[in-house]
């Protein structure tokens, strides 16, 4: 084999620049391609890397077709509606809520924040264990909009980081963000990121306890009074000060029953995943995963 000589002479200066275009083209190139696992740089690594997440790259996947906006309602003529749970301060109302969930056999999705797991881990596995879904609800419940491109990647990394150490199960590609705050340019992050936003068409605001002026009566009200064909509920799993009682744990039953009543039934969050007739409205069959009672 003839061993390679470097040239005695430097290359041209016209050379020497057009090898240096084509040295950051091939860089630029390199930095910006979706690594082989599919997953953004940001979150490809177990270590946070802000640096590179306000330029992440739109990632496709199971729940691209819910990008561009909030999904506040499920598209759907049916009767159908699906429970969601935030957890973010305690886990007082949980163990009642779960029981009910058990005895209606009716799917639920809780949305956990970060810190909600860390704190409370076995509160988070039993939600697992239990087969519900399970969202990012960020990882300090903060307010977005005072913070960076790159801390609110930070949020959704790391509530995600928490989410799987607590569960050891993969989290829905699900987020909702704080305080029901979903402007444009903050959904467009969290789509890039991987993540679906679902929001909800009525909160029954029972997470303010009898100290903030509700009874369950009120949580029950609020809920039926925004029902319609696809609605998504929004409750909590604790209250404000951890001593307050847990209406949302309360109400929940009543809640199922009138569901019930009017002729509803409890559809699992998960069938967003799937992207054609996932509601069955094209092709005359009824989704999966919803809750009968018992």
């Amino acid at each position: 084999m003839i061993p390679f000589t470097a040239p005695s002479r430097p290359a041209p200066r016209g050379a020497r620049a057009l090898l240096a275009t084509a040295f950051v083209a091939l860089t630029l190139v390199t930095a910006t391609s979706p690594p082989a696992d599919g997953r953004p740089r940001a979150l490809a690594s177990g270590t946070p890397t802000t640096a590179v997440r306000p330029v992440e790259t739109m990632r496709t996947g199971p729940v691209d077709h819910l990008y561009g906006s909030p999904v506040r309602k499920i598209p759907t003529e049916e009767k159908l509606v699906a429970l969601t749970f935030n957890a973010a301060w305690n886990e007082s109302g949980l163990d009642a809520v779960l029981k009910v969930l058990r005895q209606q056999k009716a799917p639920a999705t809780f949305f956990l924040t970060g810190q909600f797991a860390e704190r409370h881990p076995d509160a988070a596995r039993s939600i697992a264990a239990a087969g519900h879904g399970i969202g990012n609800h960020s990882h300090s419940h903060p307010r977005f909009e005072v913070l960076t491109p790159a801390e609110r990647a930070q949020e959704v990394h790391d509530a995600d980081t928490a989410i799987r150490a607590a569960t050891a199960t993969q989290p829905l590609p699900f987020f909702r963000f704080p305080y029901g705050s979903a402007p444009a340019a903050h959904v467009t992050q969290v789509n890039r990121l991987g993540y679906a936003d679902i929001e909800y068409t009525a909160d029954t605001n029972g997470y303010k306890g009898t100290a903030g002026g509700m009874t369950v009566q009120k949580t029950v009200t609020r809920a039926l009074d925004a029902l319609v064909p696809g609605e998504i509920i929004q409750m909590h799993v604790g209250s404000l000060d951890g001593h307050d009682p847990v209406l949302d744990a309360q109400a929940l039953p009543q809640i199922i029953d009138a569901l019930h009543t009017r002729g509803y039934q409890i559809t699992d969050l998960r069938t967003l995943l799937q992207r054609e007739n996932a509601w069955g409205t094209e092709a005359g069959t009824r989704p999966s995963g919803l809750g009968e009672r018992s």
